[in-house]
């Protein structure tokens, strides 16, 4: 055995030998090592690199930045809950650091409502100055700060005055003659009232005999003191104001209103109303007043309201976020933004709108500015009335979802809507109303009205100008064209419902990519998807309302479905993935 471990190369082999028993236990197994290698190069593949100092540039493979040279780094693509990669989420910690602060958007809607920003303030008419009537030294106050609850005839201060004196000793040499001399009596007496003595003051006077050094002051009505001029010790002259007092029982409420609206607007109109310092509350009025000036600044006129505020909730200076219904539909125009909402980058700039979710969310929405108007802007395309935009920490979320890989004003997608004439978008506005008529009749189980309304689809469409649109706008029409008629001629060929909503998804589809590549003179419509529809599959289709109607179930399954996207008018669509369906939808016959 000696002899055997001496020798060198037998020694050598029973290494070797060993050695790769031990390698054969510990090493992972084929299927592990080749599930490790095909995980890692799926990771690899469906990363996005970025720069950390230029996150607008995103490659799909690790290198160097093209513009500063630094090694890129995989971007954060994990989207908001939402699934919308134009929506950002934000922890309440992070919304409070930030101090993001949101404000509804004012301007009409298309179902007349008007929505109005502005304060609560005090009645103007209820305001009431406490005056010095006669000359003197204030000796006491009774009232020491302001925001002090007065009652009329309640005591304010004690006032020392030599003219005071006088007119008192004049009061009682008369008294002794009043029965020779009435008139020197009677004049004594209106001195004082005229100086605002009460009755029961002038008669203590009478009654004492005596003249009184001090003499007090009294308040001439009920209210909140919101000034206090005097201290002890000051001399105050005649018509001098001691007090400001206004009663806070009866308030105003003061709306902006941009001349655009002002059209809408009548005396009596009802305002439904909100103030932030009272959630879950809401407040009515009607119209008293619609002030006959517009502020050059602004362009906007004061709407005025008067409301009752005998529990005293209401406080002057609080924010109001109003509604009025107004007697005729709104435009959609007249929307405008503080100047601290936007993003600015041109024509088209960037706001941020926030989005309901479990956690804070905001959504990056391109908007088309009109004017500035003071420290507004006009928006004309791009929010609607009553949205809730961020108006107080915008470049923040901006920059927090630059960061994270997200898109961003500096980092946004690209638009898939092409320009195209207002002509044109009018024409085929007028297929898009023809399909709305199609999809109201599949909702009613309508098999006959759908093909009579389905008969209006192919007359539009034979009126839209094909020469109005060039190039790849050109391309694109005419093979939406070709989808839209054979569509159109497949359902009015339906023997029955269920075959007209197979050709109806296919019709869905190409009024879609209408929509979505050339846009509609529609100021809001809606794209909603059921995911039920033909077996599970789903099924998309376009409407006029945000109210879920559904055309592939009708009275069996009406109201299935979600808003999966809004579009606006005027605002260009984003090509966002996932966004649309890839293809159009194929259903075996």
């Amino acid at each position: 055995m000696k002899k055997l471990f001496e020798n060198k190369t037998i020694l050598v082999v029973c290494t070797l030998i060993l050695g790769g028993l031990i390698g054969w236990i510990l090493k992972p197994g084929a299927e592990t090592a080749e599930a490790l290698h095909d995980h890692g190069a799926e990771s690899a593949e469906n990363s996005i690199w970025t720069c950390s100092m230029h996150p607008q540039i995103r490659l799909e493979e690790p290198g160097s930045c093209p513009i500063c040279g630094m090694d890129l780094i995989p971007a954060n693509q994990a989207s908001s809950g939402s699934g919308n990669p134009l929506v950002y989420e934000m922890t309440p910690e992070a919304v409070a650091l930030a101090q993001i602060h949101t404000t509804k958007v004012g301007g009409s809607d298309a179902g007349g409502e008007l929505f109005l920003t502005g304060k609560i303030q005090a009645d103007e008419r209820e305001n009431a100055s406490v005056t010095a009537k006669f000359p003197g030294r204030i000796e006491k106050l009774f009232v020491t700060f302001t925001g002090e609850k007065v009652q009329a005839g309640q005591k304010l201060a004690t006032l020392y005055s030599p003219e005071l004196l006088s007119a008192q000793r004049e009061l009682l040499e008369a008294s002794k003659s009043k029965a020779d001399f009435p008139e020197l009596y009677q004049a004594a007496k209106e001195k004082l009232r005229l100086w605002k003595l009460t009755e029961g003051q002038i008669q203590a006077i009478e009654q004492s005999g005596g003249v009184k050094d001090q003499i007090d002051i009294l308040a001439d009505q009920s209210g909140v003191v919101t000034q206090r001029n005097i201290a002890v010790g000051d001399y105050v002259n005649t018509g001098q104001v001691l007090f400001n007092v206004v009663n806070l029982n009866k308030l105003w409420v003061l709306l902006d209103a941009y001349e655009s609206d002002l059209s809408s607007i009548k005396m009596g109109d009802p305002i439904n109303f909100s103030v932030s310092g009272i959630p879950g509350e809401n407040f009515t009025a009607k119209v008293s007043f619609i002030d006959p000036l517009l502020d050059p600044n602004t362009r906007a006129a004061s709407i005025r309201a008067e409301i009752s505020n005998a529990g005293q909730k209401l406080k002057p200076e609080m924010f109001v976020t109003a509604k009025i219904k107004t007697q005729s539909k709104g435009t959609g125009n007249g929307l405008s933004v503080p100047r601290t909402a936007v993003l600015w980058s041109g024509k088209r700039s960037v706001v941020y709108v926030k989005v309901a979710g479990e956690m804070p969310s905001f959504e990056m929405r391109e908007v088309t500015l009109g004017g500035r108007m003071g420290d507004n802007y006009q928006i004309e395309s791009g929010i609607l009335a009553g949205e809730e935009i961020v108006t107080n920490g915008v470049f923040a979320i901006d920059a927090a979802s630059q960061l994270s890989g997200q898109y961003s004003m500096m980092n946004r997608p690209k638009a898939k809507s092409l320009e195209v004439s207002p002509e044109f978008k009018s024409q085929i506005t007028k297929v898009a109303d023809a399909y709305f008529e199609v999809k109201n009749a599949l909702v009613k189980d309508d098999l006959e009205g759908t093909k009579k309304k389905v008969a209006s689809i192919s007359q539009n469409l034979g009126q839209v100008n094909i020469s109005l649109v060039k190039d790849k706008a050109h391309d694109s029409w005419m093979a939406q064209l070709a989808g839209l008629k054979d569509a159109s001629q497949k359902i009015n060929s339906a023997s029955n419902l269920e075959e007209a909503r197979k050709h109806f998804s296919m019709l869905s589809f190409h009024i879609l990519e209408m929509t979505e590549t050339f846009g509609i003179n529609k100021d809001v419509v809606y794209k909603d998807y059921c995911p039920m529809a033909f077996g599970d599959q789903g099924a998309y289709w376009l409407s006029e309302e945000k109210e879920i109607t559904n055309p592939y179930f009708g009275a069996s399954m009406l109201t299935c479905g979600e808003v999966k996207q809004t579009y606006l008018k005027g605002q260009p669509v984003m090509n966002l993935s996932g966004s649309t369906p890839a293809a159009a939808p194929v259903h075996n016959h």
